[in-house]
């Protein structure tokens, strides 16, 4: 499809609406009778506590009924800021009783990485929905575990790939998919931060690796959609640059490059220790212009931006605050749970990416997943 001027101007007036936003029928449907999923929160922090809840509570589809914590004070805290009662706090060992509370349709996997297969499996096994965090696990078999637990059960299964339901993410999906900027050739993405020690991420055990598990997992997962295809030959790298003790078990720094079956190329960096910016980007290059997300992938404050030889430039910020991304993520999911639909990032989306990753770290010269 090819573009003129009017087309692309046409394109960034309509990007200020949104216009690419997920369907989200259950709004409509369930909920006019007033009934919402029902969730139960396995792993109270930060980004439980802090994104996840807040959404679910500010959503029009969920409500907030049972919660998992190691931690019982913890977790009386946050039962009595959202109204869950107390026979629904459940600890790690006694989890396996969700499955007699009816009160719980679905649960948020937010726990360490090394532990979604196992509570992922737990959780189907109880026959609830689940949405679980990235990455999906910490291995191939477990991914294919997960997905095999969750089909035996009949559940649904989705890994939370917000930015795939994020508006200005599908409008940089749009934009590269009408052809404005031609031909794609390139794209170039990062995103990192320098950790601080004792975090659980250093922890190989509990992390699976190091910065690429976390969010060098953004950048893998946006040239996937940004570019349509699955990637072929992969060169990779890492290092450790720093010796303060951070990086004992995992490592401080990955770079690795894609070749996609049509010809484009990707590279990717992520880091434990370098500063940029705290959002991280994307830059896509096609044969008559660019698009690009800076910064990409934080939980607000992202900006697209394009320029096409056939238009003006497109600058489109997102005006939404944390936590609308978890909200909309939320209300997709419950769509999906209500009308029986197979979310867009399910398992086998978490499963690409682990199998990519894995071959990541193979390249690498590191053990593979």
């Amino acid at each position: 499809m090819n573009l003129n001027r009017r087309d692309f101007s046409r394109l960034s007036a309509m990007a200020a609406m949104a216009t690419a936003l997920p369907r989200v029928d259950a709004q409509n449907d369930e909920n006019a009778a007033g009934r919402k999923l029902r969730w139960g929160i396995v792993g109270l922090g930060r980004i439980s506590m802090d994104h996840f809840m807040p959404a679910v509570a500010a959503s029009k589809t969920g409500k907030l009924t049972a919660l998992v914590s190691g931690h019982r004070e913890k977790a009386e805290k946050q039962a009595a800021l959202y109204n869950v009662p107390s026979p629904s706090i459940y600890s790690y060992e006694n989890y396996d009783e969700i499955a007699q509370n009816k009160d719980i349709d679905a649960v948020y996997i937010a726990l360490p990485n090394s532990m979604h297969a196992e509570y992922t499996i737990r959780a189907a096994k109880a026959g609830k929905h689940v949405l679980c965090e990235k990455p999906m696990a910490t291995s191939v078999a477990d991914c294919n575990a997960m997905i095999a637990a969750c089909q035996k059960h009949r559940v649904k299964l989705m890994i939370a790939y917000r930015c795939q339901y994020q508006p200005q993410h599908l409008k940089a999906i749009e934009l590269i998919r009408s052809g404005a900027i031609g031909q794609v050739q390139v794209i170039e993405s990062a995103f990192g931060f320098p950790i601080q020690p004792g975090e659980w991420r250093l922890n190989k055990k509990m992390a699976g690796g190091g910065p690429l598990m976390d969010v060098g997992i953004y950048s893998l997962n946006a040239c996937r959609y940004l570019s349509g295809e699955e990637p072929g030959e992969i060169k990779a790298n890492a290092s450790i640059i720093d010796k303060d003790g951070r990086f004992n078990e995992v490592e401080e720094n990955d770079g690795w490059t894609m070749k996609f079956p049509s010809g484009i190329l990707a590279s990717c960096t992520t880091t434990y220790a370098g500063d940029m910016g705290g959002g991280g980007y994307f830059k896509v290059h096609g044969a008559k212009g660019w698009v690009a997300m800076e910064p990409a992938f934080p939980y607000n404050g992202m900006r697209l931006m394009a320029l096409s030889s056939d238009g003006p430039d497109l600058d489109m910020p997102d005006p939404q605050k944390d936590p609308a991304q978890f909200t909309v993520q939320a209300d997709y999911f419950a769509d999906c749970v209500w009308n029986n639909r197979e979310p867009k990032t399910d398992g086998q989306e978490g499963l690409r990416d682990m199998t990519i990753i894995s071959q990541i770290y193979q390249a690498a010269g590191m053990r593979g997943l």
